[in-house]
């Protein structure tokens, strides 16, 4: 299951807040053989890093001791190839070894392996991988291809808690009825106590199960104070039903609360399903992307022949065919054929992108109207998609700062809240006069119902994951939540200029003939093919539908330029130095467009035959279309705006006026961009580096907020929190609305959850009983305490269609 450290993911279920994943965390961290853990309520999941196989088998039991769930697939398999007992234990040990598997064993009478294991780690087509290896078989029936996924898993669950619901509301409503308008029926109280029952014990039986296995730990959680109040509600009833007289014989009347004990239940079980059903719809961002990738694909054999292959088994440096239409498998490098691919999912420009050989496609885009092959060159858990998912998954599971209050506060909630409903019991008792008891005990009963942990555990995370699901439809991928809260502070932004301002490539951006010649053209467009400076490649593209022509003595003249013969005539292409050495002559016409460019900062190149210049071209890294607009939404929203590039003074300055930034610096180096980040954060700014290359990792890393650029390299990414995937600086503004957004959301759920609490319990305490006599029925505690946590995701969900 794991050699050496290890990081496998439990599946939760039933941990709804961050005070159950804080008892799990705890549980957990007694585990021997787990080194550490984190509980992600959004992902809904336990990340924890083992040592050995035992350790799974141990949490799995522990979580499920706690009195929550671990989702995990059970399968039945006959293993083949066996031909002793022996053969049996070495089979079971090989399974035990792999990553996911919670137990297994192989009985050699049987032949047949039972196995439990998660199904977000490992199914049995790996298990049956495993077996191969050492030289069994294990038989997959078709059937179990279908295994449980953990979809399926949660549907299911889903359905169990709709039909749950649906009888208790069912079975509540008589009750209500009698209860509240039909008291002086004839047998009003068995037939409240018929109804009654099966909610309390066979509808609500898993609010006492957890609370009684939280109680064998010394915890507490949501289901302790339901279990408490309903509980107490109706074994009260019963009491006071069957044993009547003792009440009347101290002259008051025995009245019964059953309908508060199964409304209870019924509501917030109506409240979890609710719940439930909008959390499904916070992480919707994930299965979209989840959504993008398909199962099969087409490879072309040895033969040319192509056959149909489950995505599972393509294998790097495979050939894959796409027809029109058609979703890209795998990340790869087109080898013949062109056609325009929508990458919008991955970058969110809406605008499709042409695709001809030697370019890049991405698992999860779509083919339009042309085909193509193209060399599988990432598969599996290596493609963009497949680490944009992951990265998602893990900033959606991320904790913000004002979380950790959160927990604090929801780590003491439970106990708090009990400890108010004895207090308010014994208040009663001595203060309430003759129905002291009865009243104090409705009080406590209410105040056990009303108090939600709930609303303020979903508070954060459900934001969270709205924001970071929101950031990556839209091509902004926030690693972490941290990040997120931290971006709408930013009050000052670090950019690079080459890949970030710029496109990161010399174009060609002017040419100016002396003459118009093919010949001369083509003679520049073969010398420079010839060329090994980066320059060369700008005019190569240039001119590209240019033939070229044969040449002979090529050399190159170090930090000059080339030069090479064609029909006994010597042309040079270089700078100007080069072309003064050789006293060739340059035309004012020419020397007029160069000074011009030069002006602009442009790199001017010259081109010549042994006598004079016969074209002068303009070369340069061109600014992004959408950067000059970036730049000046960034300073409408108050921010300053700093270029550093290790670029001369000149073209800083040029790229600078273009774009209307203010403040820039040039020749630095990447310490020296470490080094101004922290002498900004030393002003008390925080500050925002955006980068592109190698270059920037230093001060990506220093930086309060660091932000990569998707087409830049692996480090960049690997090192900033965020990444936008397109590149353009529009984004970055995007990125920061969201931040605020996300926030403003945040406050808002922590708001109406705390002052839910602090209103709500005093009122159920009865404060309000000496003023106007006014007790709050415990019902009503009930309705209001699932609509607490239903309104806190909802209002977490309003943040997908804002803009």
């Amino acid at each position: 299951m794991a050699t050496n450290k290890e990081i496998i993911y439990l599946p939760l279920e039933d941990v709804d807040s961050e005070h159950c994943a804080l008892i799990v965390e705890k549980g957990l961290s007694q585990v021997k053989g787990i080194e550490s853990n984190n509980v992600e309520t959004n992902n809904r999941r336990a990340a924890i890093t083992v040592r050995d196989n035992e350790a799974v088998t141990e949490a799995v039991k522990t979580v499920r001791d706690l009195g929550y769930g671990v989702t995990t697939a059970n399968g039945t398999f006959p293993v083949l190839e066996m031909t002793c007992a022996s053969c049996a234990g070495s089979a079971e040990s090989i399974v035990k070894l792999q990553p996911g598997v919670v137990s297994a064993s192989v009985n050699y009478g049987t032949g047949n392996l039972v196995v439990e294991y998660l199904p977000n780690m490992t199914d049995p087509y790996k298990l049956q991988k495993a077996v191969q290896g050492a030289g069994y078989d294990l038989l997959i029936e078709e059937e179990s291809t279908q295994y449980e996924t953990l979809e399926e898993i949660h549907e299911k669950k889903f359905k169990k808690l709709k039909f749950k619901t649906t009888w208790a509301v069912i079975l509540s409503l008589p009750v209500f009825l009698i209860g509240m308008f039909f008291m002086d029926i004839p047998f009003g109280n068995e037939i409240m106590w018929a109804f009654s029952t099966p909610v309390v014990l066979w509808l609500g039986r898993d609010f006492f199960i957890n609370a009684w296995k939280q109680a064998k730990h010394r915890s507490a959680n949501m289901d302790t104070l339901v279990a408490l109040s309903t509980g107490i509600a109706y074994i009260f009833s019963v009491f006071n039903m069957l044993f009547a007289d003792f009440w009347i014989q101290r002259g008051l009347e025995a009245h019964v609360y059953f309908e508060a004990a199964s409304v209870i239940i019924a509501f917030i079980l109506l409240g979890k399903l609710l719940e439930e059903k909008a959390k499904g719809n916070t992480s919707s961002a994930i299965k979209k992307l989840m959504g993008l990738q398909p199962k099969t694909v087409m490879v072309l054999q040895a033969d040319g022949s192509e056959l149909q292959t489950s995505i599972d088994d393509v294998r790097v440096g495979d050939v894959v065919l796409v027809k029109p239409g058609e979703k890209i498998a795998v990340d790869g490098m087109v080898i013949s054929g062109n056609s325009y691919v929508d990458e919008s999912m991955l970058s969110g420009e809406p605008v499709p992108v042409l695709k001809k050989e030697n370019e890049k496609v991405y698992a999860g885009t779509i083919n339009q109207k042309g085909g193509f092959q193209f060399k599988a060159e990432r598969v599996g858990k290596e493609t963009m998609l497949a680490q944009i998912i992951k990265m998602v998954q893990d900033a959606q599971g991320s904790k913000a700062p004002v979380q950790k209050l959160v927990d604090k506060i929801a780590g003491i909630f439970v106990p708090i809240v009990i400890g108010i409903a004895i207090l308010t019991l014994i208040f009663w008792i001595i203060l309430g006069g003759e129905s002291g008891l009865v009243h104090g005990l409705l009080a406590a009963v209410t105040v056990l119902v009303i108090a939600c942990p709930c609303a303020l555990g979903l508070a954060t995370p459900t934001a969270i994951m709205v924001g970071v699901g929101k950031g990556a439809e839209n091509g902004i991928l926030i690693k972490d939540a941290e990040s997120l809260e931290l971006a709408k502070n930013v009050d000052a932004i670090i950019l690079d200029k080459t890949g970030t301002i710029t496109q990161g490539r010399p174009e060609v951006t002017g040419i100016q003939w002396l003459n118009d010649d093919d010949t001369a053209s083509s003679i520049l467009m073969s010398i420079e093919k010839q060329s090994e400076h980066p320059l060369a490649d700008a005019v190569v593209k240039h001119l590209a539908d240019i033939s070229t022509t044969k040449l002979s003595n090529f050399v190159s003249i170090t930090g000059k330029g080339v030069q090479a013969e064609h029909n006994n005539e010597t042309y040079y292409i270089g700078n100007k130095k080069l072309l003064a050495e050789n006293n060739i002559n340059i035309a004012e016409a020419l020397q007029q467009h160069a000074e011009q460019w030069s002006k602009l900062s442009k790199t001017v190149i010259w081109f010549s035959n042994s006598k004079h210049a016969l074209a002068v071209v303009a070369i340069s890294d061109q600014i992004k279309e959408t950067s000059v607009q970036a730049i000046k939404d960034l300073q409408e929203m108050n921010i300053d705006l700093y270029m550093l590039t290790g670029d001369n003074e000149a073209t800083a300055k040029a790229i600078a006026n273009q774009t209307g930034i203010k403040h820039y610096k040039a020749e630095v180096l990447p310490q020296q961009k470490a080094e101004f980040v922290k002498e900004l954060q030393s002003q008390g700014k925080v500050v925002a580096m955006v980068g592109d290359g190698i270059n920037d990792s230093t001060a990506l890393a220093t930086a309060d907020v660091s932000i990569a650029m998707g087409k830049g390299s692996d480090i960049a990414m690997d090192v900033a929190k965020m990444t936008i995937i397109s590149s353009d600086l529009t984004k970055i503004g995007q990125a920061i609305r969201l931040s605020k957004q996300t926030v403003s959301t945040i406050k808002q759920n922590l708001f109406w959850a705390f002052i839910y609490n602090v209103i709500g319990i005093p009122i159920a305490a009865g404060i309000l009983y000496p003023i106007n006599g006014f007790l709050l029925n415990p019902m009503i505690a009930g309705a209001a305490m699932a609509l607490s946590s239903v309104s806190v995701v909802s209002n977490s969900l309003r943040l997908k269609w804002r803009k």
